[in-house]
């Protein structure tokens, strides 16, 4: 929402935006530097805090964060409501825009008439999904686990129901009703803006500009505005917890695209033996690599803590393993500044969860992918990225979910040496020269942000 905004006023200063922060319902570590950055930077941009809400226990008890999510948003509304007002006093609200998350505060927006608009921070594939959806659930008695052989979604390729993201695989889980609430109230909106670029997804953006994604309503506009890309100074919040840059100093020194980057998002967290097998893989393949390594989840696979202790790389990786790839290889502890390392000449490919902003940072940069998805939408995003864009290769797992040494040995060494592998980079780095010419003056992503701040400037 911060670089939404950010981008809003370099082109647009004469408007204000004001974000709505909620306690969370879980440890998302330290905002404060970050929120701080901005407001030293951005004064036109402005927070306003909501008071912390109780939460249900059956929603504390969920294996699905999505559940506390929703509960927090439903029991903001009250909140949400007191804070346009407050904002209205003083100014002219243009525009409400929600996250999908916060589809509840909707009916807030309608009861005060004001114009609704959903920022989606995923691909158009992924949006095709997630409209086309409702309509599955009005044909349909089973679960998404239940259903056997390939769905077919307008826009997109076909997938198998285990795809789909964990909440959403059971029609009776709480999490389902809130992905369906949200996926049904969307069409409702004035338009949709996305952080994605034409030239990147045209057979889902005219599947759903076709109207085929909400076959019985109409389709509000879409409006892609993207790649929105966080700038390289680590804004998302985090800290480099090195103390220094060496690993950037390192990746300097580097011959041209000749490392392998892999890191998985504040949530990628894996066993200590899936850790070891791709210790081991990398070691084989004889590719340099940099590594960010997290500690294994804890024993009550508690997602809720999100700051895990630093890990024990001599205890977590095989024995010598630090010492006999130390010419070749930088592993790192917990974090690193996923852009900035993007953006190396040295860096030549990229083994990630396939969250969407990772994706774009990837494409923005020219660095072709290894797809190896972990959680949330990002099975899905694999198949967009291996089958429809073709800008990555798929790190497939074992049926029980373990990926092998000689898997990501294979991958790695197809992703740096093979003729597929340097069709995927031709391949990206046209898309990277294509999403440049998208945020160019008069490309199609600033044309979609003029239309949609012409719409507000008019109120």
């Amino acid at each position: 929402m911060v670089e939404l905004g950010r981008h809003i006023l370099k082109h647009y200063p004469s408007f204000s935006i004001t974000i709505l922060i909620t306690p969370p319902p879980y440890n998302t570590g330290s905002t404060t530097p970050y929120l701080n950055h901005i407001f030293s930077t951005t004064p036109s941009i402005t927070f306003h805090y909501l008071p912390a809400v109780q939460i249900s226990p059956d929603s504390i008890s969920s294996p699905h964060h999505e559940t506390l999510l929703f509960d927090v948003i439903h029991h903001n509304n009250h909140n949400v409501h007191q804070a346009l007002l407050t904002i209205a006093h003083s100014s002219t609200i243009r525009a409400f825009i929600l996250d999908i998350f916060c589809t509840a505060a909707h009916d807030v927006a309608a009861s005060l008439d004001l114009p609704t608009y959903y920022f989606f921070t995923s691909g158009a594939s992924c949006l095709a999904f997630y409209l086309y959806f409702p309509t599955v659930h009005s044909n349909n008695t089973k679960s998404f686990k239940d259903l056997d052989g390939h769905l077919h979604f307008p826009g997109i390729p076909p997938f198998h129901g285990c795809d789909v993201p964990t909440p959403m695989l059971d029609r009776a889980d709480k999490a389902y009703n809130g992905f369906l609430e949200f996926c049904s109230r969307m069409p409702e909106s004035k338009g949709i803006l996305m952080n994605t670029f034409e030239e990147l997804e045209p057979e889902s953006l005219k599947a759903l500009s076709d109207g085929l994604c909400i076959p019985h309503d109409p389709t509000p506009p879409i409006y892609c505005i993207g790649p929105l890309i966080a700038d390289r100074n680590g804004t998302n919040g985090s800290a480099d917890t090195s103390g220094t840059s060496d690993y950037l100093t390192w990746l300097d020194s580097q011959p041209s695209r000749s490392v392998v980057f892999l890191t998985f998002g504040s949530l990628g967290l894996f066993s200590a033996e899936q850790l070891k097998e791709i210790a081991i893989g990398l070691e084989k393949s004889g590719q340099r690599f940099l590594w960010v390594v997290r500690n294994p989840p804890l024993e009550d696979k508690s997602w809720r803590n999100l700051a895990p202790p630093e890990p024990d790389l001599d205890g977590l990786l095989p024995e010598g393993f630090l010492d006999r790839t130390k010419d070749r290889g930088f592993v790192l502890k917990q974090w690193a500044s996923q852009v900035e390392v993007l953006n190396r000449e040295s860096v030549g490919g990229f083994v990630t969860h396939c969250g969407w902003n990772s994706v774009l940072e990837a494409i923005s940069a020219g660095v072709p992918m290894v797809a190896w998805p972990l959680y949330a939408e990002q099975r899905l995003n694999r198949i967009f990225l291996v089958e429809q864009m073709k800008l990555a290769l798929s790190m497939d797992e074992s049926e029980g979910g373990l990926v092998s040494a000689a898997m990501v040995e294979n991958r790695v060494n197809e992703l740096m040496g093979s003729e597929e592998g340097k069709a995927l980079r031709e391949r990206t780095m046209a898309m990277r020269d294509a999403a440049k010419a998208a945020m160019a003056e008069d490309g199609s992503s600033r044309v979609g942000l003029a239309r949609m701040a012409k719409l507000w400037s008019q109120g």
